[in-house]
C-alpha cells in the first residue's frame, strides 16, 4: 500500500481537485489519501477568528466567503449525493460559525480555540474528497493521531499514535480501498481536546502513516515538480533535483526549502520507506525521489536554500573565554522563551558567540539574553547584546561535499569575487551543509553566483552592460545577437545583455534584453545621464556583470573605478581611461586585481591591432 498526500494548492479549485481524483483512482495499490484544507482557507480560518477576536463585525462577511468557497467546491466537482454533502458541510459550519461568535463576544482566543477553528479546514475539504472519489472510506484523524502537552507545546505521542493507526488501517480494513484522511489536525491523549501538528502537519500525518503501516511509498503531490536546486523565482535557471538522500533533503527543508515539512521524514527514514515529490498539475513527470541511498551520485553540491529575514545576534565579552556554561545559558534561556535558532557561530577563542535568529525575534531574544547576562553586563566583563538586522542565511547542502577536497575555499572564493562579504558561516562535522550570513541585498546575487560557480546551472551566464550603440557598439551587439546560440551549445556560455545604453539612453532588464529590438527599447526609454547609467548598473547588483565601454565619452570613462569597486569587470574600447594619468590606469588595474574582477582594453595601442594582448602573452612566458 501507499500513502499520498494532497496539500493545500492540490484541493485549490476545481481542475485540481479533479486531478487528485485521476491519480488516486488510477492507482494499483490500496491507498490512504491525507488531504490539507483547501487552499488558502486555513489562512482565512485564522484571520477571521483574530478579526473576531477584536469585537471587529467584518468577521461575519469574512465567514461567510469560507461557507462561500466550501459551497461552490461541492457545486463544481460533486454530482452524486450533492445535498446530502452539503448538508453535512452546513452542519459543520453552523459549528464554526457558533465558535466564531462566542470568540467575538468574549473578546479572546485561546490556543485551543484557536487549534479547534483551524481544525475545520481539513474536516470540510476531507468530506468533499471522500464524495468525490469512487468507493472512498473517511477517517478521523483526531481517534488515531494523538498528542501529548510537553514545554508548553503539543507534541507527537509516537508509541500511542504508531498502535492506534495500525488498529484504524489493519490489512482487512486496506484490502481495495481508498481512504481519506483530514491532514494536520489531532487530538490530546488525556483530554481529547483538538490539537495539530503545526502548519505543515498534513505532510507530518502522511509520513506518521506511513512509518505505522510500513507503506512502500510515501508521494507529496504538490505544485512543483519536487526539490528545485534553488528558488526558480530568484534563479530562472534552477531545475528538478532527481534524487536526494533524507539527509540532504531535511537539511533543504530546514533552510527554507518549503517543500516538505521538516518533521516527514523522520518517521519514514527510520522504516527506510521513499517519499516522492510529484506535481499535482504534472502527474507524468518523475518528480524527486528521497531515499537512503543515491546511485551514480557525483556532484558535491545538490541544492542552495536560503532564509530572508535573518537577524544575527553577537553575545561578547572577555568573561566568556574558558568559562564552562555560557552557551548552556544562552541557548536555554533562548528555548524556554520560544525562540528558535537556527545558526550558531563561534570563534575558537570563546570571546562571541554569533546566533541566527528570524527578525521578528530578534528584539524579543536580545531582551531575554540582556536579562539573562544582566550581571555581567553590570559588572563590564560582558558587552549588551549586538543585533544587527536585515541579512539572509544561505546553506549550500551535499551529502558528496565531505568527499571533495576544497568546496568551502571555492565557495568563499566565488562570493568574494563577486563582492559579497560574509558576516558569519557555520559547518558541521557532517560537512553536508554550509552555511552564512549575508546581507539581505546580496542574496539574489549570492544565490545566481553559487549556483552558477558549482555547475548547477547548464551554462555558465555573463551579464553584459554595452554602453555606446554606433558603429562599434552596434555591431557588438550584433555580433552577440548572431552568435548568442552557439555560444550556448559549443561553449555552454550565455552571454545575457542586461543593460544597453546610447549617449541619451538607457535601457535595463534583469530577464535580458531582447537584442533584435534594442533600439526601439530605447528610443522608448527614458532621458539617461551618467549618473543614471552608473546608478542602472551598480544598483542591479548582478552577477558575473561586466560593463562594455563602446564610447568615446570622458564621463563614461571616469566611471570605471565605481564599477570596479563593485566587482563589475570593464572592457573598454573606450580609449580615455587608460591613457589619461598614470596613476588614474594604475588605481584602475590596482583594483581589478584586488576585487578579482577584469579591467581589460586593446584599442590604446597600434590603432585597435592585438599588441597588448600579444605583448602580455611574450612577457608571461
Amino acid at each position: 500500500m501507499k500513502v499520498l498526500k494532497f496539500g493545500g494548492t492540490s484541493v485549490g479549485s476545481a481542475n485540481s481537485i479533479l486531478n487528485l481524483k485521476n491519480i488516486v483512482e488510477s492507482q494499483d495499490f490500496p491507498v490512504v489519501v491525507v488531504v490539507s484544507a483547501l487552499g488558502g482557507v486555513t489562512d482565512l480560518l485564522i484571520k477571521t477568528a483574530k478579526t473576531a477576536s477584536e469585537g471587529n463585525e467584518a468577521y461575519k462577511d469574512m465567514f461567510q466567503s469560507i461557507v462561500r468557497r466550501h459551497h461552490d467546491m461541492i457545486n463544481d466537482v460533486i454530482t452524486d449525493g450533492r445535498e446530502d454533502l452539503l448538508l453535512e458541510t452546513d452542519a459543520l459550519l453552523a459549528e464554526l460559525s457558533s465558535i466564531y461568535h462566542g470568540v467575538y463576544l468574549i473578546r479572546d482566543l485561546s490556543p485551543k480555540t484557536q487549534a479547534t477553528i483551524v481544525s475545520y479546514g481539513e474536516r470540510l475539504s476531507s468530506r468533499i474528497v471522500a464524495r468525490l472519489i469512487t468507493d472512498a472510506e473517511l477517517h478521523d484523524s483526531r481517534t488515531f493521531i494523538k498528542t501529548e502537552r510537553k514545554h508548553g507545546r503539543s507534541l507527537l505521542d509516537s508509541e500511542l499514535t504508531r498502535r492506534l493507526v495500525v488498529e484504524e488501517f489493519g490489512p482487512k480494513t486496506l484490502y481495495g480501498k481508498i481512504h481519506i484522511v483530514p491532514g494536520f489536525i489531532s487530538s490530546d491523549r488525556d483530554s481529547g481536546e483538538v490539537t495539530n501538528l503545526g502548519r505543515g502537519g498534513s505532510d507530518y500525518t502522511a509520513s506518521i502513516i506511513a512509518a505505522a503501516l510500513g507503506a512502500e511509498a510515501l508521494e507529496i503531490w504538490t505544485d512543483v515538480d519536487g526539490f528545485m536546486t534553488a528558488d526558480p523565482r530568484v534563479i530562472p535557471t534552477a531545475y528538478t533535483i532527481n534524487a536526494l538522500s533524507y539527509v540532504e533533503a531535511m537539511e533543504l527543508c530546514n533552510f527554507g526549502a518549503k517543500v516538505i515539512y521538516p518533521p516527514t521524514i523522520y518517521p519514514v527514514c527510520v522504516n527506510n520507506i521513499p517519499i516522492y515529490v510529484k506535481n499535482t498539475f504534472n502527474p507524468l513527470l518523475p518528480g524527486t525521489v528521497i531515499r537512503n541511498e543515491i546511485e551514480d551520485d557525483r556532484k558535491p553540491i545538490k541544492g542552495i536554500s536560503s532564509i530572508s529575514g535573518t537577524s544575527l545576534i553577537t553575545v561578547t565579552g572577555l568573561s566568556m573565554v574558558g568559562v564552562i556554561g555560557v552557551n548552556r545559558r544562552i541557548f536555554t534561556a533562548l528555548a524556554d522563551n520560544g525562540i528558535s535558532v537556527f545558526m550558531v557561530s563561534q570563534a575558537s577563542s570563546e570571546n562571541s558567540t554569533s546566533i541566527g535568529v528570524r527578525d521578528e525575534d530578534a528584539a524579543a531574544a536580545v531582551e531575554v539574553l540582556d536579562n539573562e547576562f544582566a550581571k555581567e553586563i553590570e559588572e563590564g566583563a560582558m558587552f549588551p547584546m549586538h543585533v544587527e538586522s536585515g541579512l539572509a542565511t544561505v546553506a549550500i547542502v551535499g551529502e558528496n561535499m565531505k568527499h571533495t577536497p576544497g568546496i568551502a575555499g571555492k565557495l568563499f572564493g566565488t562570493l568574494g569575487r563577486s563582492g559579497i562579504s560574509v558576516i558569519a558561516c557555520a559547518q558541521g562535522a557532517s560537512e553536508t551543509n554550509i552555511s552564512f550570513v549575508v546581507h539581505g541585498d546580496y542574496l539574489r546575487k549570492s544565490l545566481n553566483v553559487i549556483h552558477d560557480s558549482f555547475f548547477l546551472s547548464e551554462y555558465k551566464e555573463l551579464n553584459l552592460f554595452i554602453c555606446g550603440v554606433g558603429t562599434v557598439g552596434g555591431m557588438l551587439i550584433e555580433q552577440i545577437r548572431s552568435q548568442q546560440e552557439k555560444l550556448m551549445q559549443t561553449h555552454r556560455l550565455k552571454l545575457n545583455v542586461v543593460g544597453i545604453a546610447s549617449s541619451h539612453k538607457a535601457v535595463f532588464s534583469r530577464a535580458g534584453i531582447d537584442l533584435a529590438t534594442y533600439r526601439e527599447q530605447l528610443d522608448a526609454s527614458p532621458e539617461s545621464s551618467s549618473e543614471r547609467l552608473r546608478d542602472g548598473v551598480v544598483g542591479m547588483n548582478i552577477f558575473n556583470s561586466v560593463f562594455v565601454d563602446c564610447t568615446a565619452s570622458k564621463e563614461v570613462a571616469e566611471l570605471y573605478q565605481t564599477f570596479l569597486d563593485n566587482n563589475i569587470s570593464v572592457v573598454a574600447a573606450n580609449k580615455v581611461a587608460a591613457s589619461s594619468s598614470y596613476e588614474t590606469y594604475r588605481r584602475l588595474k590596482s583594483t581589478a586585481l584586488q576585487r578579482g574582477v577584469k579591467y581589460l582594453f586593446e584599442t590604446n595601442v597600434g590603432a585597435g591591432l592585438p599588441i597588448i594582448g600579444t605583448i602580455n602573452d611574450l612577457v608571461s612566458s
